[in-house]
């Protein structure tokens, strides 16, 4: 049984297609409730034929499969989007997964070096990271340092910062190296765009919204996946969680440069199980403390998650 969406017309399928046999059951014997396998569909992102994935835990073992599918090596995929092929950030592949969503690996194109005098504190850029070794920019501030140097694009993967490899840190490791980079001096970004089909070429901040494009799952449970253990199927999030993770996120860009569905997705979890402040900033240095994250920013997340809950006693 699959839970993938259908290949789109025309595509072609690139994944084994060998039966298996099939054990004879006693009648007597009532057979037992397997559960379904979960099979996504998958796509580089600048074409290929379509490919079919299953049984990965975490990011790290999808993109092995996804590799495996298209004979590539998995360092080659920067990030996934589901249910569009542009490099569109709102539908990065975070923590979860529809069951019914398409998946589309962007991988490595041409490397480039840019220089930047760090003329004000705030450079303008966003970073996250695929939870595999890359931190990229989500987002470039209009106006910004950043902004002014047009070859820099949303997307982009950055590898070194004056030639010191990044490469495996997290994206808020990548964001205080760049906040601490010395005013007024020059810097080098050593960046990999992803690989781009024709009718990508072009775009800078954000992806133009297509139509026939980004419908979102309406399943009642997704995949979820974890930076530490293992995968798991569960219910949709609610809207109240939802809007908690979203405001959590907005925070994380505000106090550290970052963006993390699933870090806000993950914080919002703590909190549900936390009947203070207090208690929630004990269990957040207990699960998450090597963010390090300060008293200020968790309290402005705790107010966060309880004003779009309607407010916790």
């Amino acid at each position: 049984m699959e839970n993938g969406v259908s290949p789109e017309q025309g595509a072609t399928e690139a994944s084994p297609g060998a039966g298996s046999a099939t054990v004879p059951l006693a009648c007597s014997q009532p057979s037992p409730r397997v559960r379904p396998r979960l099979v996504f569909h998958t796509q580089l992102a600048h074409g290929s034929p379509t490919g079919k994935i299953e049984g990965f835990t975490n990011v790290k073992e999808l993109y092995a499969k996804i590799a495996e599918v298209f004979a590539i090596s998995p360092t080659e995929i920067l990030f996934c989007t589901l249910n569009t092929h542009k490099v569109d950030m709102q539908k990065l592949l975070g923590g979860q997964i529809g069951l019914e969503d398409f998946i589309f690996a962007h991988v490595r194109g041409e490397t480039k070096e840019v220089e930047v005098t760090k003329t004000e504190d705030a450079l303008g850029l966003t970073i996250t990271d695929n939870g595999a070794g890359y931190a990229f920019i989500k987002r470039i501030k209009d106006g910004s340092i950043m902004n002014r140097v047009q070859t820099v694009r949303v997307g982009d993967s950055i590898e070194a910062i004056n030639d010191r490899s990044i490469v495996g840190c997290r994206h808020y490791e990548v964001a205080k190296m760049l906040r601490e980079l010395p005013r007024a001096q020059l810097f080098t970004l050593r960046l990999v765009q992803p690989k781009r089909a024709f009718d990508m070429i072009g775009q800078r901040t954000k992806s133009s919204k297509c139509p026939s494009e980004g419908k979102v799952a309406s399943g009642k449970e997704t995949l979820r996946l974890r930076a530490q253990g293992t995968a798991s199927l569960e219910e949709v999030p609610s809207a109240w969680e939802e809007e908690a993770a979203r405001r959590v996120d907005d925070l994380l860009e505000s106090y550290m440069g970052i963006r993390d569905v699933e870090l806000a997705s993950t914080m919002v979890e703590v909190a549900r199980q936390c009947p203070s402040p207090t208690e929630f900033a004990k269990s957040l240095d207990s699960v998450l403390g090597e963010f390090a994250f300060p008293g200020e920013f968790v309290a402005e997340v705790w107010a966060a998650i309880s004003g779009a809950e309607g407010g916790r006693k």
